[in-house]
């Protein structure tokens, strides 16, 4: 079988003014994708060296202002044939309702290694209008869907234990 698929690990780069969205590894400021993860409602308390490890095995995608401080965050995890789920969206506050948000998800639904999947999964609390701006709709036979959640994981000793064996 002979192929042609986009090369996840290839960087993109889309400016818009003197702000950036970048797959560059390189450019992630860890501090920053860390201290909002560990303080929102689905990550409180995540460990650092889980989301480095989480950014590490993902498609991510960094938001950038002119001085190029990190101020947006998301990350993909996908098989790059069939399905790819979308965690982590982030604004920070200071540049929140400029459309990033938006201009971020436009950014990772087009980027040639996701193209032609048949299913995107995502979830959250109160985002639902951003998402459906670029196709995201209900579950439309949620009782099909299942899940294996330990909301507690990182309260717990079961990280540590996890993380030994």
């Amino acid at each position: 079988m002979n192929m042609h698929v986009a090369n996840p690990a290839a960087l993109v780069e889309h400016r818009r003014g003197d702000l950036l969205i970048s797959t560059d590894p390189a450019r992630f400021d860890l501090d920053v994708i860390h201290n909002f993860l560990t303080n929102c409602y689905w990550a409180k308390g995540v460990p650092r060296e889980v989301v480095a490890r989480s950014i590490e095995h993902a498609l991510c995608f960094g938001v950038y202002d002119g001085s190029g401080a990190q101020v947006g965050f998301a990350r993909v995890i996908s098989d790059f044939a069939t399905v790819a789920y979308v965690g982590d969206v982030f604004v920070l506050d200071s540049h929140r309702h400029r459309g990033l948000g938006k201009w971020l998800m436009e950014c990772i639904t087009q980027h040639p290694a996701l193209q032609g999947l048949r299913r995107w999964i995502l979830t959250t609390r109160d985002a639902h209008g951003l998402y459906a701006q670029v196709g995201f709709t209900p579950v439309k036979f949620p009782e099909r869907y299942m899940e294996r959640h330990d909301p507690r994981v990182y309260e717990t000793s079961a990280h540590e234990i996890r993380k030994t064996t």
